[in-house]
């Protein structure tokens, strides 16, 4: 399942020459669960300003998450800076002990690149099971598990998610997969992202 690929533009006029960033992980967990922290920090980390590549042969975040091995990528091609992360074989099954399903996902990459005003992103993300999705997954696809106290979500799944800075200043984020657990309130907290690339044509880390 293959998403679109998303451009982000500058409202900045055009500037002294500066020296494009970006990065790229793999995936990582931050979570609060009954008050314990869990947190991986960025897997497989790259920049563009090094290191170049990053591999994690994965394993499991307690019984919060598993990751399978996961690869990235970084560099720079004259002034356009590039990052990709790619990863296989998450499972989620910190829903489990709240009655929610087991979420996983066979495969997964996120890229981006910048331009001269601008970065572009794209996803693909292949065969998720424990939530329905469509063959093709638009821009920032939102799917709510429910089963929360009083009607509230046990977590949102947004699939080709895109963050950019509002005014839009030609960076971009790019997720696969970003898991939220109990976005209105909850026993849980916190945030789980698969394949994760970041660009900024201005300079930003």
């Amino acid at each position: 399942m293959l998403a679109v690929t998303t451009l982000a533009g500058s409202l900045l006029g055009a500037a002294a020459p500066v020296t494009s960033t970006g990065w790229a992980s793999s995936g990582s967990v931050d979570v609060t669960i009954d008050n314990e922290h869990i947190v991986t920090g960025e897997l497989a980390k790259c920049t563009v300003d090094g290191p170049y590549r990053g591999w994690t042969q994965g394993g499991a975040t307690g019984d919060v998450a598993t990751f399978g091995a996961g690869d990235t990528g970084c560099g720079r091609s004259g002034a356009v800076s590039i990052a990709q992360a790619a990863g296989r074989r998450f499972r989620a099954t910190v829903l489990k002990r709240y009655g929610g399903p087991e979420l996983s996902v066979r495969t997964f990459s996120a890229k981006c690149a910048t331009t001269d005003i601008g970065s572009s992103g794209e996803v693909a993300v292949g065969a998720v099971e424990g939530v329905t999705v469509p063959s093709e997954i638009p821009p920032n696809y939102r799917i709510v598990i429910p089963g929360g106290a009083a009607g509230t979500a046990l977590a949102t799944v947004v699939l080709n998610e895109t963050v950019t800075p509002q005014p839009p200043d030609g960076s971009l984020v790019t997720h696969a997969v970003h898991i939220k657990l109990f976005p209105q309130g909850g026993p849980a907290s916190g945030d789980l992202y698969l394949g994760t690339a970041a660009c900024d044509p201005f300079g930003k880390k």
